[in-house]
């Protein structure tokens, strides 16, 4: 399934129910008493009962580092912060179980409520925490609920305002505005509570990039502008503009945990911390994994015994590489006529490649290897996962640079 951006997910199920997308509406909502804005974003209608669920990621944290599983379950599963106009309270299990959501989690994971399974999975430590310690289900659970969860939840709701503005709905309090503005308000939430945020997140890996301009994350800044650009696109019908705002944020969102992933691997050697790093390194991939795992495909040359990580192909396109001479320089060269790749340093190399030998989803597969929570053998390693997420990077247009360099 060939999914290439955040507006991707968007099912003829759901276009049909494009006047329900995304949010209820105003009867969740109590008079607002908060202030207008959070960070840099100034929102266009009441979403504080949204804004508030992220005072339930920071409880849970705290519940869980005490490690206190039922207070923390007990607050994912029946909520304590985002009370309702009707008294109940939304919940970050509601929305992680819930089916026909907006995004790809689900179709990947291949099941309903995938984002709950994992979660419930690391505070009740079963499934892939099955054996894990009571530092790892911590690590599971606080990175789980605030990134996994409030990530999918934003995405969720910034495909619902675009499948709204496409239906022409455009209503600040009801429409494609205010599902945008949930979106905020799960990545970012209240300000006082920003370090419970995937935002926060953006912010730290920044840090350990070098990806700061002035002391600022260079990922929050591009998804703060998107998030203003975007809703002023919106209001305005502006196609081009709200596709443009998913596209950057569905950008960003790969940038920071592929930092994220590639900083905790790399940390897997102490000897003191590996299994916590493993988990955290973990907790992060499954954010991007579903938006990233179908450009992990390679060929495995069976002569030099080398997976050549090829993007999203089909097994046919391992049958395609030839020995030929390059036009521009006039050397013997290993070319893909499919994807206009060049590999392999001779032409037996060359040879060694064949549909036969094609891995499907290999970069994937290598890291959730690595990142095997059941398996101590893969700690006391440093690991550098950046050749399996290549070409992820280049289907999202991420450049090196943008990456940084992990310090």
């Amino acid at each position: 399934m060939n999914q290439t951006k955040l507006k991707g997910m968007i099912l003829i199920v759901l276009m049909a129910a494009a006047g329900l997308a995304g949010c209820i509406g105003d009867e969740d909502e109590k008079e607002s008493t908060m202030d207008a804005s959070d960070g840099g974003y100034t929102y266009a209608s009441n979403v504080d009962n949204h804004r508030s669920l992220m005072k339930d990621m920071c409880d849970i944290k705290s519940a869980a580092s005490d490690y206190d599983w039922a207070t923390a379950k007990d607050i994912y599963q029946n909520g304590k912060n985002a009370e309702k106009s009707d008294g109940s309270y939304r919940t970050l299990a509601g929305f992680a179980s819930a089916e026909g959501k907006n995004h790809d989690y689900d179709a990947y994971y291949g099941e309903a409520g995938s984002i709950d399974s994992h979660i419930m999975a690391a505070l009740d430590g079963t499934g892939d925490f099955a054996t894990a310690s009571d530092t790892v289900r911590y690590q599971g659970v606080a990175k789980l609920t605030a990134n996994m969860g409030m990530i999918a939840y934003t995405i969720h709701e910034l495909n619902a305002a675009v499948i709204k503005a496409d239906a022409g709905n455009v209503d600040d309090d009801s429409g494609a505005p205010h599902a945008w503005d949930e979106g905020w308000a799960f990545f970012h939430g209240p300000d006082e509570d920003l370090g419970c945020a995937p935002a926060n997140t953006f912010k730290k890996r920044s840090a350990d990039f070098g990806t700061e301009t002035n002391g600022v994350s260079d990922t929050l800044n591009a998804v703060e502008t998107a998030m203003v650009n975007g809703l002023a696109a919106l209001q305005a019908e502006d196609q081009a503009g709200y596709t443009s705002a998913t596209e950057t944020i569905m950008k960003n969102i790969i940038i920071v945990y592929s930092q994220a992933t590639l900083k905790y691997t790399a940390k897997m050697d102490n000897a003191d911390s590996g299994e916590k790093y493993q988990a955290e390194g973990y907790a992060f991939w499954k954010v991007m994994e579903a938006y990233s795992a179908q450009y992990t495909d390679g060929c495995n040359n069976m002569n030099s015994n080398y997976v050549f990580m090829m993007g999203d192909i089909e097994a046919s396109t391992c049958d395609e590489f030839s020995w030929v001479e390059s036009p521009s320089t006039g050397e013997m060269v290993c070319y893909n006529s499919v994807t206009h790749q060049t590999t392999a340093d001779n032409e037996t190399e060359c040879e060694g490649f064949a549909a036969q030998w094609f891995e499907d989803m290999y970069g994937a597969k290598q890291i959730n290897d690595i990142l095997d929570l059941s398996d101590s053998s893969k700690l006391g390693n440093s690991y550098d996962i950046a050749p399996h997420l290549e070409m992820v990077w280049s289907h999202y247009g991420i450049t090196s640079d943008e990456i940084g360099t992990y310090s």
